[in-house]
């Protein structure tokens, strides 16, 4: 049996560092600082009486998420305590998928999901997403200018989803807004939860009736034997989590990117990669800030706090990236050192490189389509969207030289 030094903090009188205010989103620095003043787990709320403990130390994260024995990702003994309409519930509600299911149970969902999204071709998912951006040029390029988060990043990400779920361009609005709103976890969460819910039941509905050459199709026909149901909550894990933070790591990439023209023209030039750009921000702006959520089995000690059952523990991905982007830039933590963006041990990110290649390959075919993309505003006074589970910009507004996806000198 894991064990963990005896515990020094017991949080039961303590006040708790507010993750659902907005001040959240416009400094999250400073509410890490005080997570961070408590020791490698502190005591936050994520919602108005929802209280979580927060892993902001690496070697704590990484105890964390390998320990199965002590923790659970089963979130029912904790949904029992919490109201019905808890704005964070859309994020947090048990559902039969493999994010929130231990032992056997994970095993079988997670090794459908490996499997299935092994049959997509890079080749194949490199084209989805070099169509979506040149559909999404054809809209607002010949404007000369766009918000990058509402006019690329989000629909891109519900395109190119909707098209490997088997769903036309048609639907992918309806997709982005439901997914927006349950992530902030504010008063539309559960709105938001329920459209997204709908979408997906009726996606699983109709291809149970004709299958496709798509995900929702090669899962139900998976030798797993995955019951429709099973499916539909599936499809649910992996839309939303696809979507909302490869959307996040898209638009948190080229805030960064535009913000510094140096940079720019060395990628533009062609000079350094893309790539090189979507691990900065995996390394200090992760887009999922908050989430890895565990529970405690049974009251336990886990470095140095004590932490109750059935109360999350949440893994805080973005104390961790933004202390380490201070200790890179003060000289005392090395710049190639791991990030847990994609978190680690049983539950990491089954489909990284699917996630990687959509990223990438989006900004470096809208930088070829946009070579003098200009921010409208400086990076600093880009506001972001509340919520304790993310890292996301409300708008990245930019000019450019209008053009058309059909006028010469169009990338091939």
């Amino acid at each position: 049996m894991t064990t963990y030094p005896a515990a020094r903090q017991d949080f039961s009188r303590s006040v708790p560092v507010r993750l659902w205010e907005d001040g959240f989103a416009r400094d999250p620095s400073r509410y890490y600082t005080a997570l961070r003043s408590q020791g490698p787990v502190g005591w936050a709320e994520l919602a108005p009486g929802v209280p979580a403990y927060v892993v902001t130390d690496r070697r704590a994260a990484l105890d964390l998420l390998g320990d199965d024995e002590a923790f659970s990702h089963d979130p029912r003994p904790w949904e029992s305590t919490v109201p019905d309409d808890s704005p964070v519930l859309g994020m947090m509600r048990w559902r039969p998928n493999s994010l929130f299911s231990d032992g056997v149970d994970h095993l079988r969902y997670r090794n459908s999901l490996i499997d299935t999204f092994a049959r997509i071709e890079p080749h194949d998912l490199r084209a989805r997403v070099h169509r979506a951006v040149r559909v999404l040029v054809g809209r607002f390029g010949p404007r000369g200018e766009a918000d990058l988060v509402a006019d690329f990043a989000r629909p891109l990400m519900a395109l190119v989803f909707n098209s490997l779920f088997g769903l036309p361009d048609s639907h992918s609005g309806r997709l982005d807004a439901a997914l927006g709103k349950m992530m902030e976890g504010g008063a539309q969460a559960a709105a938001g939860e329920a459209e997204f819910g709908g979408y997906v039941l009726e996606l699983i509905a109709a291809k149970s009736q004709s299958r496709g050459d798509d995900l929702p199709s090669w899962l139900l026909d998976h030798p797993a034997a995955l019951t429709p149901e099973e499916v539909t909550w599936q499809v649910f894990l992996t839309l939303g989590a696809g979507h909302e933070p490869t959307a996040n790591l898209v638009s948190n990439a080229l805030s960064r990117i535009l913000g510094n023209a140096l940079y720019y023209s060395t990628l533009t030039s062609g000079a350094r990669p893309v790539m090189d750009a979507v691990v900065e921000v995996l390394h200090h702006e992760t887009p999922l800030a908050n989430y890895g959520i565990h529970y405690a089995r049974r009251p336990v000690t886990f470095h140095g706090a004590w932490i109750r059952a059935a109360v999350p523990v949440v893994v805080s991905y973005g104390a961790m990236a933004h202390f380490a982007e201070r200790e890179v830039t003060s000289g005392r933590h090395p710049k190639d050192a791991s990030h847990l963006s994609w978190s680690a041990g049983p539950h990491a990110c089954p489909v990284r490189q699917h996630t990687l290649l959509i990223a990438t390959e989006a900004i470096e075919r809208l930088t070829q389509w946009l070579p003098d993309l200009d921010p409208v505003l400086p990076r600093e006074r880009l506001g972001w969207r509340p919520g304790p589970f993310h890292r996301s910009l409300t708008a990245l507004p930019v000019r450019f030289t209008p053009r058309s996806p059909d006028q010469p000198g169009d990338p091939s």
